[in-house]
């Protein structure tokens, strides 16, 4: 995988109340739930617009593959993220310990936000932050997604995306066009960890590219959604949380550089 480098700059992170509402809607989801569910959980969070300015950056073109991943267990002598049986319906990618033939350009999943810091320090690189991550997966665009604020089918892997797989399991990753700075999956197929403790909002949000401190660490915040959901909140602004130290059958890794 070749890493990509982001050039410096500035943006506005997140969004307001009204650009929400209106991508719900626009979406054809009841607004009704809307302001009972996804407010109280995801549409809230992506409030607090604000200007970040960004140093420049190498960020991979694609989240960490189950074979790169593999390589990292056997020198270091980890265990497999995830024994498939616990959880055999959502990953199928493993068997004693080792990637099932086929499985090896999946992005890997099920690992913990720790099992991710430790890979990502192992390969020289570093987590990005979720400044980072948001400027990296808008690349110069203020829409939605990086085509726009219309879903396109078969621009990503999630349910209602269009594609084989959504709904149903990852894609190998690349599997769809980059953005406009050449880096893939930054919409759907798996949600990727970023260094940042969890905040509700972006409120108090640092004005660079640095990690939040504050707030809950012992959740980190996601972004990018996953096949597993919709493309709502699959955009550039969406954002979730988990706990650092529990897996996720569909949260993977995106490895960047420089470190902190």
């Amino acid at each position: 995988a070749r890493m990509i480098l982001i050039p410096e700059g500035t943006f506005l992170m997140g969004s307001d109340r009204k650009e929400v509402q209106a991508l719900w809607k626009k979406m054809g989801w009841d607004q009704r739930w809307f302001n009972s569910q996804v407010e109280a959980k995801h549409g809230v969070g992506e409030l607090h617009v604000h200007e970040v300015k960004i140093s420049s950056l190498w960020i991979y073109e694609e989240p960490v593959t189950i074979g790169q991943y593999y390589t990292f267990m056997q020198d270091t002598k980890r265990e497999a993220p995830v024994d498939p049986d616990i959880h055999r319906q959502w990953n199928s990618a493993w068997k004693d310990g080792m990637p099932i033939p086929g499985s090896e350009g999946l992005p890997v999943s099920s690992g913990s936000w720790e099992d991710a810091v430790a890979s990502s320090s192992w390969a020289g690189c570093r987590l990005p932050t979720e400044a980072e991550w948001e400027y990296a997966a808008r690349a110069g665009t203020t829409t939605g997604y990086w085509w726009g604020d219309k879903l396109k089918k078969k621009y990503a892997n999630c349910r209602k995306c269009g594609s084989k797989w959504g709904g149903k399991k990852s894609a190998p990753v690349g599997s769809f066009k980059p953005n406009p700075w050449g880096i893939y999956d930054m919409h759907a197929n798996i949600w990727e960890w970023t260094l940042d403790c969890h905040n509700k909002t972006h409120a108090f949000a640092p004005k660079d590219q640095t990690p939040r401190t504050d707030g809950n660490c012992d959740r980190r915040t996601v972004r990018g959604g996953s096949w597993y959901y919709f493309p709502q909140l699959a955009k550039s602004v969406s954002r979730d949380s988990h706990p650092q130290h529990l897996w996720s059958y569909n949260i993977g890794i995106r490895l960047g550089l420089p470190l902190y």
